[in-house]
């Protein structure tokens, strides 16, 4: 019986593993030494703040496993022999493969700060991660958080649950500036702000302060400013986590190359998810994607070529989500976050600053090429028709009620933001 290996117990190899078993008998292992289960990575946030409960993060009962004929191991790889086709465990065990999938995910970037190794020091990923973000705080009264991203704004939204104080480092002009355009990131930082954050805006790192014990006691910026704290969070974007493998014959950029069917340059060797780097990636989307929806699409298309019905992988139009507080974000098509002469912004905001949309659209022909949506919760599937037929900004505006995900509240914005397009359109 064929033995299909998946190294990662996240959402890409879980996706795969479970859909491999949907279309055939084959044998499955997953490996993984984070958790003995596969958990909703991006609840962590939820613990932490006691809404949830660690069981409250798995998807599936325990048995479900062992029902459906995956089997799990929890260990480290740490090495392969692509050629006798063998895993090399931390255990000093050993396990053989047909076919091997690499979905090892993301970890957290250290760009050699001095410091950055001192206890109190962390970035936030893995279930690891948490129970060491437990033990920092427990008498911690104020944190700095340096990068602006989204495990960043995760990260200060958590901390601010138990009342610590909260610096956070940015080095763009407002949050988030290098995915959304400026007038979206101001608000956001705006937002941010009013929770009680000590948002910096061009504001970087220099080195990280230690005390006698080794554990980090302030932070100096690259103005020379001292800031007091006994948390550091690493929160400057993550890398894919594949160095085990960086010195074997598996081809790697910064990530693992694939080609559009998810194989790597060695026969019978797969990569997914957020490890994963396209070769030749779809037009208006990026070599590395690591969310959660694409790691999720390419477990499934990638099981799909394992059990005989050889697909490639197609993602589609670009679109995401998050949370920055209580401000929920929406993306959907290409939005630049600085547009060039093709791409002009249609840009909305309610009075309240909670709620805002920016639609991007040609300027040759008016074609609509995406939307961000903030405080307003928008269907997918609607956008999604939309940039496959090539609409009109007009016909989006026109038709923007079809989209809204909650008609009773939309009714009082349709008008107003329609009317505000129209008034821009004159204006310019």
């Amino acid at each position: 019986m064929e033995h299909i290996v998946i190294i990662g117990n996240g959402i890409a190899g879980i996706t795969c593993a479970r859909h491999v078993r949907k279309n055939s008998d084959k044998r499955i292992s997953v490996i993984s030494a984070e958790s003995d289960y596969f958990f909703s990575r991006t609840a962590l946030m939820y613990v932490y703040m006691g809404h949830m409960k660690w069981e409250h993060l798995k998807p599936y009962e325990d048995w479900f496993w062992e029902k459906n004929r995956i089997e799990l191991r929890q260990d480290w790889v740490e090495k392969i022999d692509f050629q006798q086709k063998i895993l090399y465990f931390s255990s000093e065990e050993s396990l053989e493969y047909d076919k091997l999938v690499i979905a090892t995910g993301s970890v957290y970037n250290k760009f050699g700060w001095e410091g950055q190794d001192l206890k109190g020091v962390q970035g936030l990923i893995s279930k690891q991660d948490l129970e060491l973000l437990e033990e920092n705080t427990q008498n911690c009264k104020k944190a700095v958080i340096i990068g602006g991203g989204l495990i960043g704004v995760e990260l200060a939204e958590m901390l601010r649950t138990r009342n610590i104080e909260v610096t956070f480092l940015i080095r763009e002009k407002a949050f988030w500036q290098n995915i959304l355009p400026l007038q979206d990131a101001k608000m956001i930082s705006a937002h941010v702000r009013s929770h009680g954050v000590d948002l910096r805006h061009e504001t970087q790192l220099d080195k990280i302060l230690g005390d006698e014990k080794g554990h980090v006691r302030a932070v100096i910026t690259e103005s020379g400013e001292e800031i007091e704290c006994q948390l550091v969070g690493l929160c400057a974007g993550v890398r894919p986590n594949i160095d085990f493998i960086k010195k074997s014959a598996l081809e790697t950029e910064r990530g693992i190359l694939v080609d559009e069917y998810l194989r790597t340059n060695i026969k019978d060797v797969y990569a997914i998810g957020d490890c994963a780097q396209l070769r030749e990636p779809q037009s208006n989307r990026n070599s590395i994607e690591a969310v959660w929806y694409t790691g999720r699409m390419m477990g499934e298309t990638l099981a799909q070529s394992l059990t005989g019905n050889l697909i490639k992988y197609k993602p589609g139009n670009w679109f995401n989500s998050a949370k920055f507080f209580d401000i929920e974000y929406q993306t959907y098509g290409k939005v630049s976050a600085n547009p060039g002469e093709g791409e002009i912004h249609f840009h909305w905001q309610h009075k309240d600053h909670t709620k805002a949309i920016t639609i991007a659209f040609d300027a040759s022909d008016n074609k609509f090429l995406g939307i961000n949506t903030f405080g307003i919760r928008m269907r997918h599937e609607v956008f999604d028709r939309w940039l496959n037929e090539n609409r009109s900004v007009q016909y989006v505006l026109q038709h923007l009620r079809e989209a809204n995900f909650d008609p009773e509240f939309y009714d009082g914005y349709e008008k107003e933001i329609f009317r505000s397009f129209k008034e821009n359109l004159q204006e310019s």
